[in-house]
């Protein structure tokens, strides 16, 4: 429970992934209509398939190597929190998601710069996407969130005190596009009523279509 009496919402999430970013923007839906308080947490696509490299499409395996495209945005998000705080951390993925994903702007050095001035923040901290000097904080947040739901997810992870005060945690919701209103809040009950089942562990069916970002 947060101080303004809302449950305390855990999310991490890698701001390359855009089901990630549609399901963020759900979470921003849910505040609205839910008494919950979304905290943000950073982890990594790539610190995730580090041992999974020479299973990936060769596009693919090149961002996820060290220095690829799939490290600096992390590691400017673990930066920025480091310095400004949770509330700012959330600022970057808003403006960063949104040029990533939106305006199809990519994980470009350009779209960096640009996402720490949206957010009022120093472009000093695209330097830390350059360096592995945040990477030891980035892989404890990764461990804290991956650990909540096992290794064989991705992002988005979602955390939350179940109806007994115990946390559940879950990965996903995956949608598209991202419910608002009441379909936000409908959604949200729906999967704090399976998550939090004993034993519950997977529900799924085939996407049939890509992600959506209106």
């Amino acid at each position: 429970m947060t101080n303004t009496g809302k449950s305390a919402v855990g999310f991490w999430f890698d701001p390359s992934c855009p089901w990630a970013w549609l399901t963020s923007r759900w979470m921003l839906e849910v505040e609205k209509v839910r008494p919950v308080e979304v905290h943000w947490h950073v982890m990594s696509l790539a610190v995730l398939n580090e041992n999974r490299l020479d299973e990936m499409p060769e596009e693919y395996r090149e961002a996820m190597l060290p220095g690829g495209r799939a490290w600096a945005p992390v590691r400017v998000c673990i930066a920025a929190e480091q310095e400004f705080g949770n509330e700012a951390l959330g600022r970057l993925y808003t403006a960063l998601g949104t040029r990533i994903h939106n305006r199809g702007e990519g994980r470009t050095p350009e779209a960096v710069l640009g996402a720490l001035k949206d957010a009022g923040l120093p472009a000093r901290l695209a330097e830390a996407g350059n360096t592995d000097a945040y990477d030891d904080a980035l892989r404890i947040s990764h461990k804290e969130g991956i650990e909540k739901v096992g290794q064989e997810v991705g992002t988005p992870i979602i955390s939350v005190p179940g109806p007994d005060g115990a946390e559940v945690a879950f990965f996903g919701p995956v949608v598209t596009p991202a419910p608002k209103g009441e379909a936000a809040a409908r959604l949200w009950d729906g999967t704090l009523l399976v998550a939090g089942t004993p034993g519950f562990y997977e529900l799924k069916r085939t996407r049939t279509e890509g992600p959506r970002f209106d």
